[in-house]
C-alpha cells in the first residue's frame, strides 16, 4: 500500500457561488477511488458564510461571557448563535455548533478571510460533502470520496491538526474489533478514525497560512463506499463522554 497526497493547484480566492467542484476538476488529475480533502474555508465562502462582527447585537448573556473571557460581546454572541450547547465560557468558549461538532468558538474563525469579515463554519457539511463529490463524480465519471475539514485544537496536547467535519462516500471509523492481534489476541474495543487521519495528513501539504493549498487528493487507500455515511459516527455521545460529562459538572457547580 502507498499513499499519495498532491495539492490542487490554482485554486483562486473563491467567493460566493463559485462552484468548487468545477475547480477542482479543472485543476486536478482524479482517479477511482480519490479521496478529496477540502478545507470548509472555501465551502464557507462559496456558501457565503461570511459576516461582520459589527452587525451582531450581543444579549445579555453574550455581555456576561465576554466579561469573563475579555473577547467582544459580539463576537461571543455570533458563538452562542452557531451553538447548540456551551462547556466552558473562560478563559475560551468551548461549545457543540449546530452540526454537533465539538470545537472552540463554535469554529468561527477570520483567518484567510479578508475584508473585516468572519467566516462560519458551512451549515450540515455532510450535505455539503456530498453535493460537491456528486458533481465531481459527474463531471470526471469516477467514484470518489470527499473529506471536509477544519483546524482544531486536541485535548491534553499542544497543536493544532485538520479533522473532519464532513463526508461523502467514506466512513469516518474503520472498526477492528473482532480481528487478531500479532498474538492471535481477539481486539475489543480498538476503531481507527480513518477521516481524521487522512485530514491530518492533508494537512501536511494544505498548510496553515498565506499560501497554504485548500484542496488535496489523496490516493492508494482503498476506502471508498457508497453506503450512507456521516461524521456524526464519530462523535461520541454524551453518556460516554467522560471530558465533557465533567465539563458540564464543573459548569454547574459555577453557576
Amino acid at each position: 500500500m502507498s499513499l499519495i497526497l498532491k495539492a490542487v493547484e490554482n485554486v483562486p480566492l473563491i467567493k460566493k457561488g463559485d462552484d468548487i467542484a468545477d475547480i477542482i476538476c479543472k485543476n486536478a488529475d482524479i482517479a477511482d477511488k480519490d479521496i478529496i480533502v477540502i478545507a470548509s474555508t472555501i465551502v464557507s465562502k462559496a456558501e457565503g458564510m461570511t459576516f461582520r462582527e459589527e452587525d451582531i447585537i450581543p444579549t445579555a448573556e453574550a455581555e456576561r461571557i465576554a466579561a469573563l473571557n475579555g473577547k467582544g460581546s459580539r463576537f461571543v454572541q455570533a458563538i452562542l448563535d452557531e451553538s447548540i450547547e456551551v462547556f466552558t465560557e473562560a478563559p475560551f468558549m468551548l461549545v457543540r455548533n449546530k452540526n454537533g461538532h465539538v470545537c472552540i468558538n463554535a469554529g468561527i474563525d477570520g483567518s484567510n478571510v479578508g475584508g473585516g469579515f468572519l467566516l462560519k463554519l458551512p451549515n450540515k457539511p455532510d450535505n455539503y460533502a456530498a453535493a460537491i463529490g456528486r458533481k465531481i463524480e459527474e463531471k470526471t465519471g469516477k467514484k470518489i470520496s470527499v473529506i471536509i475539514t477544519d483546524t482544531n485544537g486536541r485535548a491534553f496536547k499542544e497543536g493544532q491538526t485538520n479533522v473532519a467535519i464532513g463526508l461523502y462516500n467514506i466512513k469516518p471509523i474503520l472498526p477492528w474489533v473482532g480481528e487478531k492481534d500479532l498474538y492471535d489476541k481477539v481486539l475489543e474495543i480498538s476503531e481507527e478514525a480513518v477521516a481524521d487521519e487522512i485530514a491530518g495528513a492533508a494537512n501536511l501539504i494544505m498548510g496553515e497560512g498565506g499560501g497554504g493549498v485548500p484542496a488535496v487528493i489523496v490516493s492508494g487507500l482503498d476506502l471508498y463506499t457508497d453506503e450512507a455515511v456521516s461524521v456524526t459516527e464519530m462523535y461520541r455521545s454524551k453518556e460516554r463522554d467522560v471530558l465533557i460529562r465533567g465539563l458540564l459538572e464543573l459548569k454547574d457547580k459555577n453557576e
